[in-house]
Protein backbone atom coordinates (compact mmCIF):
# COMPACT_ATOMS: atom_id res chain seq x y z
CA UNK A 1 0.00 0.00 0.00
CA UNK A 2 1.40 3.52 -0.75
CA UNK A 3 2.18 5.59 1.62
CA UNK A 4 -0.52 8.69 2.13
CA UNK A 5 -0.59 12.31 1.46
CA UNK A 6 1.51 14.49 3.64
CA UNK A 7 -1.33 16.49 4.88
CA UNK A 8 -3.53 17.11 7.63
CA UNK A 9 -7.14 18.49 6.80
CA UNK A 10 -10.20 19.51 8.79
CA UNK A 11 -13.40 18.65 7.86
CA UNK A 12 -16.93 21.51 8.16
CA UNK A 13 -18.92 20.16 10.87
CA UNK A 14 -19.27 17.60 13.70
CA UNK A 15 -20.42 14.85 11.25
CA UNK A 16 -18.58 14.10 8.71
CA UNK A 17 -20.65 14.76 5.39
CA UNK A 18 -20.98 12.26 2.37
CA UNK A 19 -19.30 14.83 0.20
CA UNK A 20 -16.19 14.81 2.38
CA UNK A 21 -16.08 10.99 3.01
CA UNK A 22 -15.65 10.51 -0.50
CA UNK A 23 -12.82 13.28 -1.14
CA UNK A 24 -11.01 12.07 1.54
CA UNK A 25 -11.21 8.46 0.54
CA UNK A 26 -9.64 9.62 -2.91
CA UNK A 27 -6.89 11.92 -1.26
CA UNK A 28 -5.81 10.15 1.38
CA UNK A 29 -4.51 12.06 3.74
CA UNK A 30 -1.97 11.02 6.65
CA UNK A 31 -4.50 12.65 9.63
CA UNK A 32 -7.07 15.34 10.61
CA UNK A 33 -7.37 18.07 12.73
CA UNK A 34 -10.66 19.24 14.98
CA UNK A 35 -11.54 22.22 15.69
CA UNK A 36 -14.74 23.81 18.43
CA UNK A 37 -16.97 23.56 14.71
CA UNK A 38 -16.12 19.92 15.10
CA UNK A 39 -16.65 18.76 18.63
CA UNK A 40 -20.00 18.90 20.68
CA UNK A 41 -19.54 16.35 23.22
CA UNK A 42 -17.41 13.11 24.20
CA UNK A 43 -19.68 10.79 22.34
CA UNK A 44 -20.31 13.04 19.35
CA UNK A 45 -16.48 13.28 19.18
CA UNK A 46 -15.70 9.41 19.34
CA UNK A 47 -18.36 8.68 16.66
CA UNK A 48 -16.08 11.73 13.72
CA UNK A 49 -12.51 10.45 14.52
CA UNK A 50 -13.85 6.72 14.04
CA UNK A 51 -15.89 7.79 10.65
CA UNK A 52 -12.83 9.84 9.67
CA UNK A 53 -10.27 7.24 9.90
CA UNK A 54 -13.12 4.71 8.58
CA UNK A 55 -13.29 7.23 5.36
CA UNK A 56 -9.55 6.33 4.23
CA UNK A 57 -9.79 2.69 6.03
CA UNK A 58 -6.38 3.66 8.12
CA UNK A 59 -7.38 3.10 11.76
CA UNK A 60 -3.95 4.24 12.83
CA UNK A 61 -4.48 7.73 11.06
CA UNK A 62 -3.82 10.55 13.24
CA UNK A 63 -6.28 13.26 14.68
CA UNK A 64 -4.78 16.27 15.72
CA UNK A 65 -6.14 19.26 17.84
CA UNK A 66 -5.18 22.45 19.42
CA UNK A 67 -6.03 22.18 22.92
CA UNK A 68 -3.55 24.72 24.90
CA UNK A 69 -5.50 26.08 27.67
CA UNK A 70 -7.72 29.38 27.68
CA UNK A 71 -8.60 31.26 24.35
CA UNK A 72 -6.70 28.00 22.87
CA UNK A 73 -9.30 25.21 23.49
CA UNK A 74 -11.87 23.45 21.16
CA UNK A 75 -13.19 21.17 23.96
CA UNK A 76 -14.68 23.47 26.47
CA UNK A 77 -17.66 23.71 28.94
CA UNK A 78 -20.32 23.03 29.39
CA UNK A 79 -19.06 19.42 28.07
CA UNK A 80 -15.90 19.78 28.79
CA UNK A 81 -13.35 21.27 31.71
CA UNK A 82 -11.92 24.32 31.27
CA UNK A 83 -8.10 24.43 31.11
CA UNK A 84 -6.26 27.40 32.05
CA UNK A 85 -3.93 29.46 29.81
CA UNK A 86 -0.35 28.91 29.84
CA UNK A 87 0.25 32.44 31.33
CA UNK A 88 -1.36 31.44 34.31
CA UNK A 89 1.35 28.81 35.13
CA UNK A 90 3.88 31.45 34.38
CA UNK A 91 2.15 33.77 37.33
CA UNK A 92 2.52 30.97 39.98
CA UNK A 93 6.11 30.22 38.65
CA UNK A 94 7.37 33.64 40.37
CA UNK A 95 6.68 32.81 43.64
CA UNK A 96 6.62 28.74 43.56
CA UNK A 97 8.67 27.50 39.77
CA UNK A 98 8.79 24.33 40.79
CA UNK A 99 5.28 23.63 42.06
CA UNK A 100 3.74 25.50 38.83
CA UNK A 101 6.05 23.28 36.79
CA UNK A 102 4.42 20.42 38.42
CA UNK A 103 0.93 21.29 38.09
CA UNK A 104 1.20 22.20 34.30
CA UNK A 105 2.01 18.85 33.57
CA UNK A 106 -0.45 17.35 36.33
CA UNK A 107 -2.59 19.32 33.54
CA UNK A 108 -1.26 18.43 30.72
CA UNK A 109 -1.97 14.64 31.79
CA UNK A 110 -5.12 15.33 32.64
CA UNK A 111 -5.79 16.40 28.93
CA UNK A 112 -3.97 13.53 28.00
CA UNK A 113 -5.99 11.62 29.42
CA UNK A 114 -9.41 13.24 27.92
CA UNK A 115 -8.36 13.33 24.64
CA UNK A 116 -6.99 10.01 24.02
CA UNK A 117 -10.15 8.27 25.62
CA UNK A 118 -12.15 10.17 22.65
CA UNK A 119 -9.56 9.32 19.97
CA UNK A 120 -7.72 12.44 19.63
CA UNK A 121 -3.99 11.23 19.69
CA UNK A 122 -1.89 14.36 19.17
CA UNK A 123 -2.21 18.05 20.51
CA UNK A 124 -0.63 20.79 19.04
CA UNK A 125 1.23 22.07 22.24
CA UNK A 126 3.44 22.92 24.36
CA UNK A 127 3.40 26.67 23.01
CA UNK A 128 7.38 27.68 23.48
CA UNK A 129 7.33 31.04 22.44
CA UNK A 130 8.59 33.61 24.68
CA UNK A 131 6.15 36.68 26.04
CA UNK A 132 7.53 40.05 25.39
CA UNK A 133 5.82 43.57 26.10
CA UNK A 134 4.47 45.07 22.57
CA UNK A 135 4.07 42.61 20.72
CA UNK A 136 1.04 41.09 19.22
CA UNK A 137 -1.52 39.35 21.35
CA UNK A 138 -1.62 36.32 19.11
CA UNK A 139 0.68 34.58 21.65
CA UNK A 140 -0.16 36.53 24.47
CA UNK A 141 -1.37 34.55 27.77
CA UNK A 142 -0.53 31.61 24.77
CA UNK A 143 2.90 31.82 26.57
CA UNK A 144 4.11 30.36 29.69
CA UNK A 145 6.74 33.64 30.36
CA UNK A 146 9.49 35.53 29.21
CA UNK A 147 12.46 33.19 30.46
CA UNK A 148 13.39 30.70 27.63
CA UNK A 149 14.72 28.38 30.82
CA UNK A 150 11.45 28.33 32.43
CA UNK A 151 9.21 27.84 29.28
CA UNK A 152 12.06 25.11 28.55
CA UNK A 153 11.30 23.49 31.89
CA UNK A 154 7.46 24.18 31.55
CA UNK A 155 7.10 22.68 28.21
CA UNK A 156 9.14 19.43 29.19
CA UNK A 157 6.44 18.81 31.70
CA UNK A 158 3.64 19.38 29.26
CA UNK A 159 5.30 17.45 26.48
CA UNK A 160 6.26 14.39 28.92
CA UNK A 161 2.58 14.71 30.38
CA UNK A 162 0.65 14.10 26.94
CA UNK A 163 3.28 11.59 25.75
CA UNK A 164 2.28 9.78 29.10
CA UNK A 165 -1.25 9.81 28.35
CA UNK A 166 -0.64 8.62 24.83
CA UNK A 167 -1.01 11.63 23.51
CA UNK A 168 1.59 12.61 20.35
CA UNK A 169 2.67 16.81 21.44
CA UNK A 170 3.67 19.06 19.02
CA UNK A 171 6.18 21.81 20.27
CA UNK A 172 5.29 25.61 18.13
CA UNK A 173 5.84 27.71 16.65
CA UNK A 174 9.44 27.08 15.11
CA UNK A 175 11.36 28.91 15.80
CA UNK A 176 9.81 31.64 17.79
CA UNK A 177 6.59 33.23 17.71
CA UNK A 178 6.67 35.78 20.52
CA UNK A 179 8.46 38.75 19.06
CA UNK A 180 5.92 39.21 16.36
CA UNK A 181 3.93 42.56 15.96
CA UNK A 182 1.69 40.92 13.57
CA UNK A 183 -1.00 38.75 13.98
CA UNK A 184 0.12 36.05 11.68
CA UNK A 185 -3.68 34.89 11.01
CA UNK A 186 -3.77 38.39 9.50
CA UNK A 187 -0.40 39.42 8.12
CA UNK A 188 3.45 38.42 7.43
CA UNK A 189 4.85 38.98 11.16
CA UNK A 190 8.54 39.83 10.44
CA UNK A 191 11.30 39.29 13.17
CA UNK A 192 13.96 41.61 13.36
CA UNK A 193 15.84 41.03 15.91
CA UNK A 194 19.23 39.93 15.12
CA UNK A 195 20.39 36.39 15.20
CA UNK A 196 23.05 35.70 18.08
CA UNK A 197 19.82 37.40 20.65
CA UNK A 198 17.23 34.97 18.66
CA UNK A 199 20.01 32.24 19.73
CA UNK A 200 20.10 32.99 23.24
CA UNK A 201 16.56 33.99 23.55
CA UNK A 202 13.13 32.72 21.36
CA UNK A 203 15.26 29.35 19.74
CA UNK A 204 16.35 28.12 23.50
CA UNK A 205 13.28 26.49 24.13
CA UNK A 206 13.05 25.03 21.30
CA UNK A 207 16.44 23.89 21.42
CA UNK A 208 15.64 22.61 24.93
CA UNK A 209 13.06 20.16 23.40
CA UNK A 210 14.15 19.51 20.01
CA UNK A 211 13.61 15.82 21.41
CA UNK A 212 9.79 16.26 20.43
CA UNK A 213 8.87 14.09 18.72
CA UNK A 214 6.69 16.64 16.36
CA UNK A 215 6.85 20.30 15.33
CA UNK A 216 5.09 22.97 13.99
CA UNK A 217 6.78 25.75 11.71
CA UNK A 218 5.60 29.09 12.53
CA UNK A 219 4.87 31.74 9.48
CA UNK A 220 6.61 34.55 10.44
CA UNK A 221 10.00 35.96 8.53
CA UNK A 222 13.24 35.96 9.96
CA UNK A 223 14.88 38.87 7.53
CA UNK A 224 18.16 37.64 9.08
CA UNK A 225 18.08 34.30 7.12
CA UNK A 226 15.90 34.68 5.02
CA UNK A 227 14.08 37.94 3.97
CA UNK A 228 11.81 37.20 1.59
CA UNK A 229 9.95 33.15 2.71
CA UNK A 230 8.51 33.10 5.72
CA UNK A 231 9.96 30.26 8.29
CA UNK A 232 7.54 27.53 6.74
CA UNK A 233 8.48 28.06 3.14
CA UNK A 234 11.98 29.07 3.53
CA UNK A 235 14.90 25.88 3.01
CA UNK A 236 17.11 28.37 4.45
CA UNK A 237 15.09 28.48 8.12
CA UNK A 238 14.28 25.20 7.99
CA UNK A 239 17.34 23.76 7.02
CA UNK A 240 20.02 26.06 9.08
CA UNK A 241 17.93 27.03 11.63
CA UNK A 242 15.22 24.37 12.62
CA UNK A 243 17.32 20.66 11.54
CA UNK A 244 20.58 23.05 12.49
CA UNK A 245 21.02 25.22 15.19
CA UNK A 246 17.91 23.98 16.85
CA UNK A 247 18.60 20.29 16.43
CA UNK A 248 14.89 19.10 15.68
CA UNK A 249 15.14 16.10 13.99
CA UNK A 250 10.93 15.44 14.18
CA UNK A 251 7.99 15.30 11.76
CA UNK A 252 7.81 19.10 10.95
CA UNK A 253 3.99 20.73 10.30
CA UNK A 254 3.07 24.06 9.10
CA UNK A 255 0.91 25.89 10.85
CA UNK A 256 -2.25 26.72 9.26
CA UNK A 257 -2.24 27.17 5.13
CA UNK A 258 -5.02 29.45 5.17
CA UNK A 259 -3.56 31.93 7.53
CA UNK A 260 -2.97 35.58 6.28
CA UNK A 261 0.87 35.17 6.51
CA UNK A 262 1.40 33.41 3.33
CA UNK A 263 0.68 34.60 -0.12
CA UNK A 264 -0.43 32.45 -3.31
CA UNK A 265 -3.38 29.67 -4.05
CA UNK A 266 -3.47 26.97 -0.94
CA UNK A 267 -1.93 24.82 -3.57
CA UNK A 268 0.78 27.26 -4.01
CA UNK A 269 0.88 27.36 -0.19
CA UNK A 270 1.14 23.82 0.49
CA UNK A 271 3.74 23.24 -2.11
CA UNK A 272 6.04 25.67 -1.01
CA UNK A 273 5.96 24.51 2.59
CA UNK A 274 6.62 20.74 1.25
CA UNK A 275 9.42 22.13 -0.67
CA UNK A 276 10.99 24.02 1.60
CA UNK A 277 11.34 21.26 3.74
CA UNK A 278 8.11 20.58 6.20
CA UNK A 279 7.26 17.08 6.48
CA UNK A 280 3.27 17.51 6.52
CA UNK A 281 1.26 20.14 5.50
CA UNK A 282 -1.93 21.65 7.79
CA UNK A 283 -5.18 22.49 6.15
CA UNK A 284 -7.67 23.88 8.50
CA UNK A 285 -11.14 24.96 7.98
CA UNK A 286 -12.63 22.07 6.03
CA UNK A 287 -13.43 23.81 3.33
CA UNK A 288 -13.59 21.89 0.20
CA UNK A 289 -12.58 23.97 -2.66
CA UNK A 290 -9.26 24.65 -1.23
CA UNK A 291 -8.54 21.16 0.29
CA UNK A 292 -8.87 19.95 -3.77
CA UNK A 293 -6.19 22.53 -3.92
CA UNK A 294 -4.21 21.40 -1.30
CA UNK A 295 -5.00 17.77 -2.54
CA UNK A 296 -3.81 18.44 -5.95
CA UNK A 297 -0.38 19.27 -5.12
CA UNK A 298 0.23 16.99 -1.95
CA UNK A 299 2.37 13.78 -3.02
CA UNK A 300 3.12 11.08 -0.45
CA UNK A 301 4.71 10.68 2.63
CA UNK A 302 8.36 11.13 2.17
CA UNK A 303 10.54 8.41 3.36
CA UNK A 304 12.10 10.49 5.46
CA UNK A 305 8.79 11.67 7.42
CA UNK A 306 7.67 8.01 7.29
CA UNK A 307 10.81 7.75 9.42
CA UNK A 308 9.94 10.39 11.79
CA UNK A 309 6.66 8.97 11.68
CA UNK A 310 7.64 5.69 13.19
CA UNK A 311 10.42 7.20 15.67
CA UNK A 312 7.70 9.24 16.96
CA UNK A 313 5.73 6.04 17.50
CA UNK A 314 8.46 4.26 19.11
CA UNK A 315 8.79 7.32 21.49
CA UNK A 316 5.23 7.39 22.35
CA UNK A 317 5.05 3.85 22.75
CA UNK A 318 7.89 3.74 25.47
CA UNK A 319 6.48 6.79 27.19
CA UNK A 320 3.43 5.83 27.41
CA UNK A 321 1.70 5.41 31.21
CA UNK A 322 -2.03 4.86 31.16
CA UNK A 323 -3.84 6.67 33.85
CA UNK A 324 -6.85 4.05 33.97
CA UNK A 325 -10.63 4.55 33.76
CA UNK A 326 -10.30 6.09 37.62
CA UNK A 327 -9.46 9.73 36.57
CA UNK A 328 -11.36 12.48 37.26
CA UNK A 329 -10.49 14.92 34.64
CA UNK A 330 -13.39 17.97 35.80
CA UNK A 331 -11.80 17.44 39.55
CA UNK A 332 -8.29 17.04 38.54
CA UNK A 333 -8.66 20.30 36.69
CA UNK A 334 -10.85 21.94 39.36
CA UNK A 335 -7.99 21.23 41.63
CA UNK A 336 -5.53 22.19 39.33
CA UNK A 337 -7.90 26.32 39.07
CA UNK A 338 -8.14 26.27 42.55
CA UNK A 339 -4.59 26.38 42.78
CA UNK A 340 -3.48 28.69 40.68
CA UNK A 341 -6.67 31.24 41.68
CA UNK A 342 -4.75 34.48 42.47
CA UNK A 343 -1.58 34.74 40.69
CA UNK A 344 -1.75 37.78 38.63
CA UNK A 345 -0.01 40.05 36.54
CA UNK A 346 2.24 38.74 33.48
CA UNK A 347 6.12 37.76 33.29
CA UNK A 348 7.32 40.01 30.12
CA UNK A 349 9.74 41.33 29.29
CA UNK A 350 10.06 44.09 26.50
CA UNK A 351 11.13 43.34 23.94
Amino acid sequence: MPPPKAVFFGCSGPVLTEPERAFFATADPFGFILFKRNCVDPAQVVRLCGDLRDSIGRPEAPVLIDEEGGRVQRLGPPAWPDFPAAERYGQLARTDPEGAVRLAGRAAGAQAHQLSAMGIDADAAPVLDLAFEGASKVVGERSYGGDPARVAAFGRAVMDGLLAGGVMPVIKHLPGHGRARVDSHVGLPAIETGLERLRETDFAPFRALSDCPWGMAGHLLLPAIDAHRPASCSSAVIERILRGEIGFDGLLLTDDLSMGALEGSLGERAAACLEAGCDIAVHCNGVMAEMGQVAAVTGPLSDRAQARIERSRAVLDEARRPMGEALNVAAEMAAIAATLAGNVGPDTPSV
